[in-house]
């Protein structure tokens, strides 16, 4: 799944043809490291997203808006100042490399025609976004990258602008044929790693594409190559290489189980009878493949705190568990000095004074002998006395421990399933509902009194079957409390990952009788929303709601029942369509 330069060329090659000569009328900067343009061109409006985040860099054209903070930061405001109803005159790439170049043109404050360059480096985590003047001297950045943080190229107000050649790579649209042989003979590496790390813009994906069209192994080692090879390499290259420059894209999806596992802006042969899914542009793919991982990736950064808090008191009470167990482990030893105790009182009477040591019959057991230590300084009244205090004492620590394991062994499994709810949060209302469930079990300080309790209109997940059947998964605690004992009838089932954290899963029972592949989808539901998802198959417990009890004073989404079935699933979503409430 490669931002590579191929797809970036395709994105600059949609962008000529939408924006270009377009006016950029709003300007809005909606997370940190995140850019929208609205343009106008004629009279349509588009919307250009970009975000230089270090873990999803993106760019492309959405209907959606996001929501901006009241006050915008600086670097929105500076770029309102300069280029607000500026032009957008040219759109370039340089060679192919991961950087598009927009061209401003523009009326400063005096009114005189004024050039300026909004440079988007869609790079892992060196992305950034950068505004230049016309001699590509550098303004400001969305990030600031001074020398104590990259000795190869500081990204500061002042700075003149480059492109870092870090890897001494050559540009595959201006290769000549013999630039290219020397390349592959001079790198020892697989034949597609060979080609990745000697051209621009190359990933490893397009790499084994190249090699499959030309019919060579992509992990034959590329110094190994005859003469025609290269050639025929070469000239495969090169035709690609044609198309970029012509404009020809065929943007698509590759599935593989019913999941999307690649994407590219050009056909990909190399993945044989795998599920495509064509796209009409370059945006419209990666609004597809990457929005949702967007969102996931900007709730787990949000969410970082209230996992902080989880985890933490996740740890404290593991290391108390296991603590109390070792403690009770301790008091094993009770009912020996019960035993003790009670034989020193029917034969003590045989003991004599100052010895350490008594032999008895333990009547428990056959009579066998058994040799109880005796303090010699005590009588035999005193010792069966001592041996009685300590059982009583054992007793009483036993008692306690274990009631104090089970409230531990209960904390813990609420905060397992606190992370889980964290693990499948996909929106900030999610967040929100988790929060005030920490605050009300106390892991979170509670408000002052001029606080407002938090607003939040979270749903649970909703899906539906292809013959019609209805299948809802809480979010968290809450909504599983929700779902099983206020929103789910006696005859509905209930399904849930057995020993594992997880959602309730109701499926809805609306008169009809429900096939077994129902059951089946149901189950794999639940399995996808437990903590346990990773795993190939899940044990999951089902019954009809009506047996599924709450425990009375524990904490939400808790219950009982005893009676079940059971079956083990796949966690998946297949045949499922979600439905947003």
């Amino acid at each position: 799944m490669a931002f590579d330069g191929v797809t970036v060329a395709g994105l600059v090659h949609e962008m000529q043809k939408r924006i270009q000569n377009g006016r950029i009328s709003k300007i809005a900067q909606p997370e940190d490291d995140e850019l929208l343009l609205t343009i106008k061109v004629q009279k349509e409006a588009c919307r250009l997203l970009m975000s230089a985040n270090a873990s999803l860099p993106l760019l492309y054209f959405t209907d959606k808006n996001k929501i901006s903070p009241a006050t915008a930061p600086g670097f929105c405001m500076l770029l309102r100042k300069h280029i607000g109803n500026g032009r957008i005159i040219d759109i370039s790439q340089p060679g192919l490399e991961r950087i598009i170049d927009l061209t401003i043109e523009h009326l400063n404050e005096m009114g005189d025609l004024c050039i300026k360059h909004l440079i988007i480096e869609l790079m892992g985590k060196h992305s950034n976004i950068i505004f230049c003047n016309q001699d590509y001297q550098i303004i400001d950045s969305i990030k600031h990258v001074s020398a104590l943080v990259s000795s190869v190229r500081e990204v500061l107000p002042g700075r003149p602008y480059f492109i870092p050649e870090t890897m001494h790579k050559k540009d595959p649209l201006t290769l000549t044929e013999d630039a290219f042989a020397e390349s592959m003979k001079t790198h020892p590496y697989p034949l597609y790693k060979a080609l990745y790390t000697s051209f621009t813009g190359l990933s490893p994906v397009m790499g084994t594409e190249i090699c499959h069209r030309a019919g060579i192994s992509p992990d034959v080692d590329a110094g190994s190559l005859s003469s025609m090879e290269l050639l025929h390499l070469y000239k495969t290259m090169t035709y690609l290489m044609e198309d970029i420059k012509n404009g020809c894209f065929h943007p698509q999806v590759i599935f593989q189980d019913s999941m999307p596992v690649e994407f590219s802006a050009i056909p990909l042969e190399c993945y044989g009878n795998s599920r495509i899914q064509e796209f009409s542009s370059v945006s419209e793919l990666l609004e597809y493949f990457y929005a949702a991982r967007s969102q996931a990736s900007r709730i787990h950064q949000k969410s970082a705190d209230l996992r902080r808090i989880v985890q933490t008191n996740l740890e404290r009470s593991l290391k108390k568990f296991d603590l109390q167990k070792k403690q009770l482990k301790d008091t094993q030893k009770r009912d020996r000095y019960k035993l003790y105790g009670e034989l020193i009182h029917t034969y003590g009477y045989s003991v004599e004074e100052g010895s350490d040591k008594m032999q008895a019959w333990n009547y428990y057991d056959d009579n066998k002998e058994i040799t109880i230590p005796l303090d010699p300084d005590l009588t035999a009244a005193e010792n069966a006395k001592r041996y009685f205090e300590k059982y009583n004492k054992q007793k009483r620590t036993f008692e306690a421990l274990t009631r104090f394991i089970e409230e531990t062994e209960a904390e813990i499994e609420y905060l397992r399933s606190v992370s889980n709810a964290l693990d499948i949060s996909v929106e900030e209302n999610d967040l929100t509902q988790i929060k005030e469930e920490l605050r009300e079990a106390g892991y979170i300080k509670k408000r002052g009194p001029k606080e407002k309790k938090a607003r939040f209109t979270s749903s649970p997940f909703h899906y539906v079957t292809e013959d019609g059947f209805h299948l809802y998964a809480g979010r968290n605690n809450y909504q599983n409390e929700e779902l099983t004992f206020h929103f789910a009838t006696g005859g509905d089932w209930w399904f849930h990952s057995k020993k594992a954290p997880g959602s309730h899963i109701i499926l809805k029972n609306d008169g009809r009788e429900i096939p077994d592949h129902v059951f089946e989808l149901a189950g794999s539901l639940a399995a996808y929303y437990s903590s346990a998802r990773s795993a190939e198959k899940v044990e999951i417990d089902y019954i009809q709601k009506k047996q599924v009890k709450k425990v009375a004073g524990a904490k939400p989404g808790f219950v009982i029942y005893h009676t079940n079935y059971s079956m083990m699933a796949e966690p998946s979503l297949k045949e499922l369509t979600e439905v947003k409430d």
